[in-house]
């Protein structure tokens, strides 16, 4: 595919030496600044931050997952496309294009990787979530994965990189379980926060930088 300049900068800084846990930590609860060292044990998932033209603006895809699965440790939050390592995937490269595939229904075929950001681990889970970034040159008809995904997000890109749409809230998690100043992405209105704002993060920084 033919890039513009926009992707093929994208694809320039990701060759370079990334930003790493400095511009992901931006993002993060105080409870998460101190990085947890990887267990030996720890799960491998992949996930796609994949951009695509709309209205003259490229955005990124989202998936608000659903609560009521009661498999996934992350329900009801707002995240990239992605899921857990399979045997038949091969590299994690695959991981991310298979699970968008299924999520949100796009052609692995039709994307491009750029390349990868930082591996983030997380604890709750016990996954080394590895994030790619794509590209699609067309606009997709989005498809949701309806036992995991209750809604998509097409966000234009240039709303994340708006300093209005980072802000900080108090988040009840549980019953029993409450954070305070939590930094999040204001999202139409829903918070986009946790692993997926630090990843964000630092993408938003490997587009900052020359």
């Amino acid at each position: 595919m033919r890039m513009n300049a926009f992707i093929e900068h994208i694809a320039k800084r990701l060759q370079q030496p990334l930003p790493g846990q400095e511009a992901q930590f931006r993002m993060a609860h105080t409870a998460r600044r101190n990085a947890a060292p990887i267990p030996p044990n720890a799960r491998q998932a992949a996930v796609l931050a994949l951009f695509f033209p709309k209205n003259a603006d490229w955005h990124l895809v989202f998936i608000e997952r659903d609560a009521s699965n009661p498999n996934d440790r992350h329900g009801g939050q707002i995240s990239f496309p992605g899921g857990k390592y399979e045997e038949g995937d091969q590299t994690l490269e695959n991981t991310a294009l298979r699970e968008a595939h299924e999520e949100v229904g796009v052609d692995s075929q039709k994307v491009t990787l750029l390349g990868a950001l930082t591996s983030l681990y997380i604890p709750v889970s016990n996954f080394q979530v590895n994030p790619f970034v794509g590209v699609a040159d067309y606009e997709p008809i989005f498809n949701p994965q309806v036992e995991e995904v209750s809604s998509i997000l097409e966000v234009p890109f240039h709303l994340l990189q708006n300093a209005d749409t980072q802000k900080v809230t108090n988040l009840q998690l549980s019953q029993n379980l409450s954070l305070q100043g939590v930094p999040y992405f204001d999202v139409f209105g829903k918070v986009l926060w946790g692993a997926t704002a630090m990843m964000l993060s630092e993408l938003l920084e490997v587009v900052k930088g020359k």
